[in-house]
Order: C-alpha cells, then structure tokens, then sequence
C-alpha cells in the first residue's frame, strides 16, 4: 500500500467580460483572420475593474469543493499558481484562504508562470505523499490582462483571465500504476532562455509592474522539443505510451503547439483537450480550466488517464501523468 495524491473535485471561474478578435482589431493593426490563423484564439475574458485574482481564485476553489463534496474547513493546504499576485506580498493564498474562512494549515504561492500548475501538482503530490498534510486546494489563477501592452499587437491577442482549481487529497493505495491520483511528474527549467518570455518590471529591477515582452518564434520552437522531453520521461517511468493516454491536456498557448506537441507525441488528435479558442493562454490557469471543461462535459471520467503538461517563461516545462 501507498499514498497516493487523488484528485477528488475541480472547478472553475472566468470573468464574464468577453473580448473577441474584433474588438482588439479596433485597437490594434490585426484581424480576426490573422489571430485565428496563427493562435487558433477566437476571443478571451478580461477581468472586470477591481477583480482580482484571489476573487477569480476564491470562485474557482467554491466551486472545485462543491464538486469535490467537502467542506472548506477539511483543506490544510492551499497553493496558488499564479504570475500576477494581487500583492508583492503576502501571498494570493492567504486572501483566499480567508476568503474561505480557513484558518488552520498553510498557504502560499508558487511561480512559474505557465508551468504552475504543473509544478504545483507536482509540489503537492509531495507533500500529501510526505504525510505532512491531507487535503489540499491547488488553484491555477491569473490575470494577465494585467501585465498586457495593450499597443503591441504580438502579445495583447494571446492572454486572457481566469482560474480553475482541484481538490487533491491523500489515500492509501495499492501502489500500482492502476491506482487512481498522480502516477509521475517531472519538472525542468533552463535560465539560459530567461529574455525569450519575460515582464519588463519587478519590485527589485524597476519599482514598477511592468509589461510581458516574448520572442514567438522562439517560444514556439523550444515549446514542442521541450514537451516531448519530460512527456517521454513519464512515459518510461509508467511504462505507458502515447496509445494508452486517454486525455492529453496541455497548456493551452497556441493550438499550432498543441497540435504540433500531440502529433510529435504520437497522440491522437481526438484525445486532446483544447479551450485555447475561447479562453487564450491564460497562463497558470489554463490546465485546470481545461480539465474542468472535459470533466464538465464528461469526456473525461473515473478511471482515465490523463497526461498534464505545460511550458512557461524561464524557460520552465513539465509533465504530471495520473489516472482519475
């Protein structure tokens, strides 16, 4: 027997303002045609004036527990994923866990921009592993409207707002790779590629928030290698293949990276979950967003396995593989 890290519940919030393709066409030199062709986004949500990401965060983490069937005072962990804090300090996950009305067990934040759920599956497997805590909430929560130069045309049609969060919580096992929760992980970083996806500002560099900056091309071409790089690795830890994935669910930046990920993998098309058409790439939050969006629509059920993966500004990248 073993612990094992079962997802139990998921939920979710988007802002319920919309911006599609048109509406940035009036504020910058593009076209629906062209976003369409080179992203596969048709519109995002924007967070409205005065909401923040602990209040998308807190949404989404009602709603996981309501489907998850427990009560906010059984959680004794709380991570936030997230790249745009409401504050430098203290945490997002310490207003969300007041706003829960939790006060007992930890909270705090993890950053690694798109990665950060996976990083954050992954940092709570460990803990719930280690049998330092039970039950947790791992929330994906962004608002990178935030961090946008509305003027730069590059950038300001691929993000959007939300948040999407899982309950996770500890249960003894059998130990095999047939047990349901986190199955494998696998985590990588290379600083060297820092200036390809990054925010102008910082408290430390400029006092300032400053705005996202990317290399596309770039990006797009360290995204494919990189994916392949950790989703082999937890292939050969499981001893699973690409035909065994029931539901691929990566990142959702770009659908020509998602598409070009899957048929790099060997994945079949028709088991890869994509939201990036109506939500853009809403960075830390897009994971779970997506995941809730298959297991709302019951593609996704009890008993599938599921393969996670994603790659942030860092450059980060992961994969989780579990079985729900």
């Amino acid at each position: 027997m073993t612990l094992r890290s079962v997802v139990i519940g998921c939920g979710y919030y988007l802002p319920s303002r919309v911006v599609t393709n048109a509406e940035l066409a009036l504020r910058v030199d593009t076209s629906d045609e062209w976003i369409v062709q080179r992203t596969g986004i048709h519109e995002r949500r924007v967070a409205a004036d005065g909401e923040l990401t602990s209040d998308l965060a807190i949404h989404a983490a009602r709603a996981a527990l309501a489907h998850a069937k427990v009560d906010a005072s059984t959680i004794d962990l709380i991570v936030v994923a997230t790249s745009t804090a409401d504050q430098t300090f203290p945490a997002t996950a310490v207003t969300v866990q007041a706003g829960l009305g939790i006060t007992g067990g930890a909270a705090f934040d993890l950053q690694a921009v798109c990665s950060g759920f996976v990083y954050g599956l992954t940092t709570v497997d460990a803990l719930l592993r280690a049998g330092t805590f039970k039950r947790a909430l791992l929330i994906g929560a962004e608002t990178f409207s935030r961090l946008l130069d509305w003027t730069d045309r590059t950038t300001c049609v691929l993000f959007g707002d939300g948040a999407g969060a899982v309950v996770v919580e500890a249960q003894e096992l059998s130990g095999t790779r047939e047990d349901r929760g986190v199955l494998t992980s696998h985590l990588r970083s290379d600083g060297r590629h820092r200036s390809k996806l990054y925010v102008d500002g910082g408290p430390s560099s400029t006092q300032t928030v400053g705005h996202l900056r990317m290399e596309g091309r770039e990006v797009f071409k360290h995204a494919v290698a990189n994916c392949t790089d950790v989703v082999e690795a937890a292939f050969a830890a499981t001893g699973y293949s690409a035909k065994d994935v029931d539901w691929f669910v990566p990142h959702q930046a770009n659908r020509r990276i998602i598409e070009g990920s899957a048929h790099k993998l060997g994945i079949d098309p028709a088991k890869v979950v994509i939201t990036v058409d109506r939500h853009g790439n809403t960075s830390a939050a897009s994971i779970p967003l997506a995941l809730c969006d298959a297991v709302a629509d019951r593609r996704i059920k009890r008993g599938d396995l599921v393969l996670l993966e994603a790659m942030g500004g860092g450059f980060t990248w992961g994969a989780v593989m579990l079985r729900w």
